[in-house]
């Protein structure tokens, strides 16, 4: 433990010269600076790749689209849909197409004054076969040039891997496991994964060959080979595959000793306890796991880029395409997996030679956690943008009518609070309790040392650990070097006092040692001991975020069904109708505006559990709470014989009902996909929840009956009446919200971020739904060819509404670029809950409508009805982006601006 921990100091002492540029090599680069003006996101994987982004480079370009937002491109492993599992941080991946046509897809972004924002991913690569990294550390363990590079725990000399699908010793004996030899080296084969044999381990084998060939010319070469420590594998294997081609005694001998290895569990026993790993059930990761992975994935493996030698090495290829300006921006998945995450920004800004190359970060902030000013970033992803843009649509008087028919319909009373108190201690004990039983034992190594701590068992300060964990109320903290922000220490202060409320029998001192220690705060007489408590406190910081996410976005979204669209990535599901989202919208802007004015607004990701247009219909049962009760009651009675077991629960049936309304097609021909898209959900949710099944362990009766029940009301008369009647409303006032929100991310400071296809009504569902084939040539098709503004909106069923909308936005954008690239954001008062109004600098004035079904019934449009005689101050003459009508006076009447068309974005005219 200790020369782990002289490792790290060494590091930081690394980085702190790293960040002062004189870290050899450290070579700073002079790069073009560029924010993009609206994003859109590309999944690149073999059946869409650089030709295909080529192909629809000029599409975009026609939509106002400025920048390509790119999914790793860097090699991953073979058939890999998404590239965060990189097996060669220096190689971009053949299957997207060669290094020519990168640079072709390069070429086109250029001719058309496009950029290209690459997601990359600095916490882990592929633990594969693939990586030679990987492999060298397998192979070579503390000899290998890579050994320091992956995060891994060698008190035991070993390195556990968990990919065994039985206990170790079946899987020996049942012949599972088998010794070969090619030209790369002994090996195992576990089915289709294969793990390099140690050089040194190569005598056991050799020996067996040896006395088959004493007489032949090969013999006195091969009993050196025997006879030798090995240290130059290279050599060695080289030496033995010549042998192997050019003597056929040796050839036989050879194949003869590895059949008899492969035959007896003892001797192949013998080979596999001399490697650098030791193989185990897949089931022991959650406790024996001795390097840290991504989240709980045992086959991404992390990386320790706090170290400025792998910052270099895994960096290169991106460092590089940077400087040749073929990669414009960055996005930094899962930061909060970084040891130093402050630090390792700041090397990269000072890699790329200085400040403001646009750097993004996938930082998720709890709902009112401002991003820390120590990052030297141009914002997030977005999606703290798409927690309050969501709300926006969210009737705070219908929660607590929500929520008290939640409780009736399905018996639950748990607070959101304490559900996420639940299933994050649930994380802990069944993901993660190995690393943070080491975190424990850390944890009592720093006690002994403190005289006012040293009696307390392990044990103990193990729960008094879990229990603070558990009690975060962000993700992580960025306490560094010593420094222990006013943020951190207030997130600190409130995760120790819900951790002293809930765990009355836990010792208070307990807690008292445990938080002085997270604050850096030694008792003079140990004072000394505060680089050991800031090695442990770095330690944690990583370790909560993974907590955090598995509990809540992995489990607590699953099991909460009041309203599932809130249930979001940094969104608050536990939200009761005391808040003001108005306000809320309002104040975020003002901030953004001030602070972060280029970070990215997402509506949609490649991760959110579901899309927009989806969670813009579920709100709107926010706004008709108690008919939706009474429909959901109705719907059940309904279906009702069609439960086998009393499958689904209450809980369950009111998420595939709400999971209906968001997800059915306006297209008839699209209807046919629903059971089998449904199923697929469903099953996912179910093993997410974990409370009637999970990933580690599958209860498939459960959820047949689940994916029968969702199934079978699909196909149900009576239900599909009843529920094609409410969702024609819901499905009206949803299109109306889908509009305002995009109208929201358009023109709210920041950077508007697509996600593919989403530019026409998409109703997705999470992945792998939503990472389906995109038809671009019926979307460049609709895009030439759009019709006049009141044309679509009597033809808003087919999505190119949205389109529109998006087109002529982004238009306006670009004609008014330096406005929303830095203008600033000042509310505007409507006079009225049902309209949202606000100017950008002086020159841009939006209104959009909310809670729209206290406006109009479905299907009336346009809106100008509804507005009573409710106005805004505009001054000065404006034309309508989308009607191309103009207004003027000091006054506009909201009746006048939506007289046409349901949004308002108006430009100077």
């Amino acid at each position: 433990m200790e020369s782990g921990h002289r490792h790290r100091r060494e590091d930081r002492r690394r980085a702190r010269h790293a960040r002062a540029g004189i870290v050899r090599g450290l070579e700073r680069r002079s790069v073009t600076l560029r924010i993009p003006s609206a994003t859109y996101r590309l999944q690149f994987n073999a059946q869409f790749t650089f030709n295909d982004a080529r192909a629809i480079a000029g599409y975009l370009h026609d939509l106002g689209i400025t920048d390509i937002y790119a999914s790793p491109l860097l090699r991953a492993r073979k058939g890999s849909m998404h590239g965060y599992d990189v097996v060669d941080a220096n190689a971009l991946n053949p299957e997207l197409g060669s290094e020519e046509e990168f640079n072709a897809l390069h070429d086109e972004l250029r001719a058309r004054d496009m950029g290209l924002l690459l997601d990359i991913v600095p916490n882990h690569m592929a633990a594969s076969d693939e990586n030679a990294w990987w492999m060298s550390v397998l192979e070579n363990g503390a000899q290998s040039r890579y050994v320091h590079y992956f995060d891994i725990d060698w008190r035991n000399d070993k390195v556990l891997l968990p990919i065994l699908g039985r206990p170790y010793g079946e899987a020996l004996e049942s012949g599972e496991l088998k010794l070969g030899f090619d030209a790369d080296g002994f090996f195992l084969s576990y089915f289709d994964k294969r793990l390099p044999l140690a050089p040194q381990s190569y005598q056991i084998v050799l020996r067996e060959a040896v006395d088959a060939v004493a007489n032949e010319g090969v013999g006195l070469e091969l009993r050196d080979l025997v006879q030798t420590d090995v240290t130059n594998s290279r050599f060695v294997k080289e030496a033995l595959w010549r042998m192997r081609e050019q003597s056929e005694p040796f050839h036989d001998a050879l194949q003869n000793a590895i059949e008899k290895f492969n035959r007896d569990p003892d001797l192949l026993d013998s080979v596999i306890a001399a490697q650098w790993y030791r193989l185990a059930y897949w089931r022991a990761a959650s406790e024996t796991i001795n390097y840290r992975r991504f989240f709980d994935v045992t086959d991404l493996v992390g990386l320790r880029v706090e170290n400025p030698e792998v910052f270099e090495l895994r960096n290169r290829r991106v460092l590089d395409l940077i400087g040749e300006g073929k990669v414009t921006g960055v996005r930094i998945d899962h930061i909060d997996g970084l040891y130093e995450p402050v630090g390792h920004l700041e090397r990269l800004q000072l890699r790329l030679g200085g400040e403001g190359f646009y750097v993004v970060v996938e930082k998720i902030l709890e709902h009112g956690e401002p991003l820390p000013e120590s990052f030297r970033v141009a914002g997030t992803t977005g999606y703290d943008f798409l927690d309050t843009a969501n709300a926006l649509f969210v009737d705070p008087a219908g929660l607590d009518r929500l929520t008290a028919f939640y409780r009736d319909f399905t018996g639950i009373t748990t607070t959101f609070e304490d559900l996420v108190y639940e299933r994050k201690k649930q994380a802990v004990d069944q993901l993660f309790f190995g690393e943070m039983r080491a975190l424990g034992v850390h944890l009592g190594g720093l006690a002994v040392a403190d005289r006012n701590a040293r009696d307390f068992a392990p044990s103990e300060l193990l729960s008094a650990l879990i229990e603070v964990t558990a009690c975060m109320p962000v993700y992580r903290t960025y306490i560094r070097e010593g420094e222990v922000s006013d943020a951190d220490r207030a997130y600190l202060h409130r995760a120790f006092a819900d951790a002293r409320r809930r765990a009355r029998q836990l010792d208070a001192r307990l807690f008292d040692f445990v938080e002085h220690v997270l604050l850096l705060e030694p008792p003079r007489y140990i004072a000394g001991e505060r680089d050991k408590w800031l090695e442990f406190v770095m330690r944690w910081q990583q370790f909560t975020g993974r907590v955090m996410a598995k509990g809540v976005e992995d489990t607590a979204f699953y099991n909460d069904h009041r309203l599932i669209s809130l249930n979001e990535v940094g969104g608050e599901p536990g939200r009761n109708g005391d808040f003001d989202p108005v306000g809320e919208l309002h104040a975020r802007n003002e901030a953004i505006a001030r602070a972060w004015p280029h970070t990215m607004n997402a509506t949609s990701t490649h991760d959110t559990k579901r899309s927009e247009d989806v969670r813009a219909r579920i709100n709107v049962l926010s706004e008709i709470a108690d008919e939706w009760a009474g429909e959901a009651r109705r719907w059940s009675e309904l279906n009702a014989s069609l439960k086998r077991d009393g499958v689904p629960d209450a809980n369950e049936e009111l998420l595939i009902y709400q999971t209906l309304i968001g997800m059915w097609p306006l297209d008839e021909r699209e209807v046919a996909s629903v059971p089998e898209r449904l199923s697929a959900f469903l099953e996912k949710a179910a093993r997410e929840a974990k409370t009637h099944s999970s990933w580690l362990e599958p209860n498939e009766e459960y959820e047949n009956a689940l994916k029968s029940f969702a199934t079978s009301i699909v196909e149900h008369a009576p239900f599909r009446e009843a529920f094609a009647r409410f969702h024609e409303r819901i499905a009206f006032h949803g299109f109306l919200n889908s509009l305002a929100q995009l109208v929201v991310k358009l023109t709210s400071p920041g950077v508007p971020d697509f996600y593919q296809g989403t530019e026409l009504w998409d109703f997705s569902l999470v992945d792998p739904d939503n990472r389906r084939p995109v038809d671009y040539e019926l979307r460049a098709r609709a895009l030439r060819e759009l019709p006049a503004a009141a044309e679509l909106l009597e033809q808003w069923r087919d999505g190119r509404v949205k389109l529109f909308v998006t087109a002529r936005t982004l238009a306006a954008r670009a004609r008014h670029a330096e406005t929303f690239r830095d203008g600033g954001y000042s509310a505007i008062d409507t006079g009225t809950p049902n309209a949202v109004a606000w100017k950008r600098g002086d020159d841009i004035l939006v209104v959009v409508p909310r809670l729209t079904t206290q406006l109009v019934e479905a299907p009336q449009l346009p809106l100008y009805e509804a507005w009573s005689s409710h106005a805004i101050h505009a001054g000065g003459r404006w034309r309508n982006v989308f009607t191309d009508e103009t207004h003027e006076g000091d006054t506009l009447t909201l009746r006048d601006v939506f007289a046409t068309f349901p949004v308002v974005v108006l430009e100077r005219a």
